[in-house]
C-alpha cells in the first residue's frame, strides 16, 4: 500500500441486511468526510453523525450514519473512515463505485489489519489474532484468539527475550569487559537459566496440537460392530439423519463426518464402517479406512450393543485408545436381553444408552464433555497457544538455545555462546513480527477476508 492511496472495502458480509459497513483508511478520509455530506470541513472524530451520503455528482444516495477516526488514533493507525448505510446491495454497490470516483481503490484481504501492524498498533500475533476470532468455531477458540488479540503471545514473548537477553548480558560483560574487576566467570547460573528457557520454549511448541484441535475440532471416532448403532448415534448427537440408519450390516461403507459442539468444544465426528469380517472387497476397504482415520483421531467413542458379547478390536485400534481418549457406549439397554459389560475395558469410562428411546444420551453428552476437558492437554495458567507459524520460530530458537547450552556444558568461548544466544533472541522476535519477510506477511494477510 501506497503512503498516498486510501482503501476502501465492505467489511459487512455480502447481501441484503439491515445495515452495511464501508470502511475507508488512508490520507484522504478527513477531506471525504465533510465532501460527502456536503460539509467544509471534516467530521467530529469518533462521534457517529447521521445525514446523506452525497455522491460526486450531487445526488443523495442513501440515509447513512457516518464515524471519522483521526490519524493515529485509529485502528490502521491512519484517518479512517466508516459509513453504515441500509443493507440493500444496491445501495452498497454505488457507494463503492462513487468512492472509487472519488480516488479510492479497493482493499485487499486483510490490507486495514496488515496497515495497523505496519504502524504499530499490534505486533503480529494479535494481527492473526484478528483472523482467528472471525473464525473461531467454539467458545474456547473464542477465547483463545481474545487472548492473543489482548497481546497474551507478545507479552510472554518479551518475558522471554527479557530472560534471554539478562543471561546474554552476564556472558558479554565478560567479553567485552575482560579488564575490569569482575567476579570470576561463574556459568552455573546462565546454565539453570537456559534450561529453565528450554523448557518453557518446549511447552510453548506443544500448545500448537491445542490450537489444531480448537480451529479443525476434536477429530472423534465412532467404531464398533456393525448394526450396533453407530449412525442413530451420529444422527442424535447433530439433530438430523446425517446417516443412514439400516438393520442391514455393512450398511455404512465408508466414514461420514459432521460437525456439532458439545459444551465449548468443536468436535468432527466420523461414522465409520462396522468392524467385522468383511462380506465384500468393498466393505473391507471402508473398515481399512476406519482403522486409517484412528491413526489422527483425538477421540473414540465405542458403541456395543448392551444384548450381544463384548467385540474383538483390531490391535491397531486398541493401541490408540485410552481411558482418556474413549467412552464406551452400551446401546440398546431398552431390549429386554441386555446387559452390562462394565468388565470389557473395565478401566475406561462406560454410559448406558437407548438410542432408540434417547434414554442415556444426556447423561452421555456430559461425561463426554467431562472426559474432553479432563483428557486434552490445555495450555498452562498463562494461557498462551501458538499457531504453527509461532512454533515454527519457537522451534528455531529451541535449537539455538540447545546450542549454546552444549556449548556452556563444553566450555566453549562465550563468544561463541552469546552469538547462539542472539540467534534465539532474533527467532523469538519472528513470532510479534520483529522481522523484515515482506514474503512471509504477504502470505499471511491474503488469508484475511477482504475488509479486515
Amino acid at each position: 500500500m501506497s503512503a498516498t492511496d486510501t482503501i476502501v472495502a465492505l467489511s459487512t458480509p455480502a447481501g441484503e441486511s439491515a445495515i452495511a459497513v464501508i470502511r475507508l483508511s488512508g490520507p484522504a478520509c478527513p477531506e471525504l468526510s465533510g465532501e460527502i455530506l456536503g460539509r467544509n470541513q471534516s467530521l467530529r472524530p469518533r462521534y457517529a453523525h447521521f445525514g446523506n451520503y452525497i455522491d460526486a455528482h450531487g445526488s443523495i444516495v442513501d440515509d447513512c450514519v457516518f464515524t471519522y477516526f483521526e490519524q493515529g488514533k485509529s485502528f490502521t493507525g491512519e484517518a479512517m473512515l466508516e459509513i453504515a448505510p441500509h443493507g440493500n446491495p444496491l445501495i452498497v454497490q454505488k457507494i463503492m463505485e462513487d468512492l472509487f470516483a472519488r480516488g479510492c481503490r479497493p482493499a485487499e484481504p486483510g490490507e486495514f489489519t496488515r496497515t495497523a501492524f505496519l504502524n504499530g498498533k499490534m505486533d503480529l500475533s494479535q494481527a492473526e489474532a484478528v483472523s482467528d476470532l472471525i473464525r473461531a468455531r467454539s467458545d474456547r477458540s473464542i477465547e483463545v484468539a481474545q487472548r492473543q488479540l489482548h497481546g497474551s503471545v507478545g507479552r510472554k514473548m518479551s518475558e522471554l527475550t527479557d530472560r534471554l537477553l539478562a543471561v546474554m548480558a552476564h556472558l558479554e560483560a565478560y567479553i567485552d569487559f575482560p579488564e575490569e574487576d569482575l567476579p570470576s566467570e561463574d556459568q552455573a547460573g546462565p546454565a539453570s537459566d537456559l534450561k529453565s528457557l528450554i523448557n518453557e520454549v518446549s511447552e510453548l511448541i506443544d500448545t500448537q496440537h491445542y490450537t489444531s484441535l480448537l480451529h479443525e475440532g476434536i477429530k472423534t471416532l465412532i467404531i464398533g460392530e456393525p448394526n450396533v448403532g453407530k449412525s442413530s448415534l451420529i444422527n442424535a448427537l447433530t439433530g438430523s439423519d446425517r446417516s443412514i440408519v439400516s438393520d442391514i450390516p455393512g450398511t455404512t461403507r465408508d466414514y461420514i463426518s459432521a460437525f456439532l459442539m458439545i459444551g465449548p468444544w468443536r468436535i468432527e465426528i466420523l461414522d465409520t464402517a462396522g468392524l467385522h469380517e468383511a462380506g465384500d472387497a468393498i466393505e473391507q476397504i471402508g473398515i481399512n479406512h476406519t482403522i486409517e482415520q484412528a491413526e489422527t483421531a483425538d477421540f473414540f467413542l465405542l458403541v456395543l450393543d448392551a444384548a450381544l458379547p463384548s467385540p474383538a478390536l483390531p490391535e491397531s485400534l486398541l493401541s490408540r485408545m485410552t481411558a482418556e481418549n474413549t467412552i464406551v457406549i452400551e446401546n440398546k439397554i431398552d431390549l429386554p436381553n441386555a446387559a452390562t459389560h462394565e468388565g470389557f475395558m473395565s478401566d475406561f469410562k462406560h454410559v448406558r444408552v437407548s438410542l432408540q428411546t434417547n434414554d442415556g444420551v444426556q447423561a452421555f453428552r456430559k461425561v463426554w464433555t467431562e472426559s474432553i476437558e479432563s483428557g486434552i492437554q490445555q495450555p498452562n495458567s498463562d494461557g498462551v497457544v501458538v499457531n504453527a507459524r509461532h512454533a515454527s520460530a519457537l522451534g528455531e530458537a529451541k535449537a539455538a538455545l540447545e546450542l549454546a547450552a552444549q556449548k556452556m556444558r563444553d566450555d566453549d568461548l562465550s563468544e561463541l555462546i552469546a552469538s547462539d544466544l542472539r540467534d534465539a533472541v532474533e527467532s523469538i522476535g519472528k513470532v510479534v513480527g520483529k522481522v523484515d519477510n515482506e514474503r512471509m506477511l504477504d502470505s499471511l494477510f491474503k488469508q484475511f477476508c477482504i475488509g479486515k
